[in-house]
């Protein structure tokens, strides 16, 4: 079951019903999707990708995933989960626009990584970040992931997988 997560100024907690407005409304913000490397998906298709979160992803204990709110207020996503993309257990991460370059995405992935690590016993969190999304690239490589191999779409994009190992983690904690 997804746990609660706190950090400094964060509150990671499982999604309710009455977060669906905001998790279609990050979802259909084209900008998100951007950063995200992902396409724009029609309001339906968001939908019933809201509702796969209780009938399958908390249902089933799948894997972790979190609304995320600030003050009260739903300001993004997370996720951990292991997918085809990587070796292991990937972090996905969203924030709205108007919390954008205030220091919540390094918060945020940071309490992901800790309790991937210390709850969950990863060996390792990767992360998919798109070449041209320089400041997410900066806040990986800041926080000791490493670039571990480029993946070039067929539209040509390149996605950068980076990896944070939990040994290399403990390290950058002394």
């Amino acid at each position: 079951m997804t746990p609660t997560l706190r950090s400094e100024r964060l509150v990671l907690s499982p999604y309710t019903p009455e977060d669906e407005e905001h998790f279609v409304a990050l979802l259909r913000d084209e900008e998100v999707c951007k950063w995200m490397g992902q396409e724009r998906q029609p309001e339906e298709t968001i939908r019933s990708l809201f509702g796969l979160l209780f009938t399958e992803v908390y249902a089933k204990n799948m894997f972790d995933v979190w609304a995320v709110r600030l003050d009260g207020r739903y300001v993004g996503h997370a996720e951990l989960k292991k997918t085809g993309n990587v070796d292991g257990h990937e972090l996905i991460c969203a924030l709205v626009r108007d919390v954008w370059r205030l220091g919540l995405g390094t918060e945020l992935s940071n309490r992901v990584i800790d309790y991937g690590f210390d709850e969950l016993g990863l060996d390792a969190v990767h992360g998919c970040v798109a070449a041209e999304n320089t400041r997410s690239l900066a806040m990986a490589l800041k926080a000791g992931f490493e670039i571990v191999r480029d993946v070039a779409g067929e539209d040509g994009k390149v996605t950068r997988v980076v990896t944070l190992r939990a040994a290399d983690r403990q390290l950058l904690r002394k």
